[in-house]
């Protein structure tokens, strides 16, 4: 068979051949190797061989040079090719100057590159109210077009409670820092027991706004730039709002927007069931009055299981709880490198990281003079 097709005519196709004789060519291949005949593999590469098309030494050392000439020194090599082009000088294809010029490792972007930075995953977990806050500030149309108020909203984030909130004209640090040193002095918080996450809008990086931080003693954490999932439960409670049935779209003045978003507030506070409290309401679990309101729902359940056990498929059933912790970018089991992230609650901006650290002094020093 093999010595019927290495006979045959040189007009006839090894694949027309095999196509007759009913085999595959790759069978062929295989009994050519294997009775060490020729084989269709190419000794070297197409890489190493020359090429006949190629440009010889003096035409590539001719093209560096000009490259490296005073008028074209500075210049990209698309304004090198068509320039020359102009003047009558043809020495090879755009893509055979780029491939010259990369050889030479002169061929890329010579401006300045700033470095691939680093941020530090905010890592924010709640076992109780008032551990952790995170804020964050929403824009409210007005029925003047290109007219908006500033809401600023302020929420805990183990209980989803609205601490404080406020609609303003304007947008800037100084109201930032009266919003957050009101509610931190009205809350009694603690030096050192707070941790505020935010993204990096100019009033939460504001340098004033980091030292009133530091004075307080809250730890300052900050969203990931162009990360828009790192402060989640600010824009959720933000789209709850914007969501109800009697939102107006637009308000009509600044105090328009006070009444309307008052009256939300003491509804989601005191009111909103919230999915991610098993049904509570923020304001049970912030004041810690789920325990009680569990008590209740649970003997409700047992009351209806003892009438109809039957339609309890799964056994008694369990008055499901608020969880015991709330996390922002909790640590994952799969993470490659946990063990830099297994502390939560720390800074995540330089600044407000110096600002915490020098406050946090002076505040040892003044506890241990007085």
């Amino acid at each position: 068979m093999i010595t019927t097709l290495d006979e045959r005519p040189a007009h006839v196709p090894l694949a027309q051949a095999c196509r007759v004789l009913g085999i595959n060519r790759s069978t062929v291949y295989a009994w050519r190797q294997r009775r060490g005949g020729h084989s269709n593999k190419a000794a070297t590469s197409r890489r190493h061989c020359r090429q006949p098309r190629a440009l010889c030494a003096e035409e590539r050392a001719r093209m560096l040079e000009i490259a490296h000439s005073e008028p074209y020194r500075d210049q990209p090599v698309y304004e090198i090719y068509h320039d020359l082009l102009q003047q009558g000088i043809y020495l090879g294809s755009l893509s055979t100057w780029y491939r010259q010029l990369r050889k030479a490792n002169e061929s890329g972007d010579r401006r300045p590159q700033r470095a691939p930075q680093h941020h530090a995953v905010p890592r924010i977990t709640a076992r109780a109210a008032n551990e952790a806050w995170t804020w964050d500030i929403s824009k409210l149309p007005t029925r003047r077009r290109g007219d908006y108020l500033n809401l600023y909203v302020v929420q805990d984030l183990y209980s989803r409670f609205i601490v404080a909130w406020m609609i303003s004209h304007k947008e800037n640090a100084a109201l930032a820092q009266q919003l957050m040193q009101e509610t931190v002095e009205r809350y009694g918080i603690a030096h050192g027991a707070l941790t505020l996450h935010q993204d990096r809008g100019s009033p939460m990086i504001a340098r004033s706004y980091l030292d009133l931080m530091g004075e307080l003693g809250v730890t300052c954490s900050h969203s990931r730039p162009r990360v828009s999932n790192d402060n989640p439960f600010s824009e959720s409670q933000f789209k709850t709002s914007k969501y109800q049935p009697d939102y107006p779209g637009r308000f009509e003045d600044i105090s328009h927007a006070r009444q309307w978003y008052s009256a939300y507030v003491d509804w989601y506070n005191l009111e909103h069931h919230h999915s991610g409290l098993a049904g509570f309401t923020p304001e049970q679990v912030f004041t810690g009055r789920y325990h009680a309101i569990a008590k209740v729902r649970q003997q409700a359940l047992d009351q209806s299981f003892e009438a109809h056990p039957g339609r309890f498929t799964r056994g008694r059933p369990k008055v499901a709880m608020p969880p015991a912790s709330v996390s922002i970018n909790p640590v994952q089991p799969d993470d490659d490198d946990p063990a830099p992230y297994s502390v939560v609650n720390f800074p995540t901006l330089s600044a407000a990281d110096d600002t915490s650290t020098k406050s946090t002094l002076i505040f040892k020093d003044l506890s241990e003079s007085g």
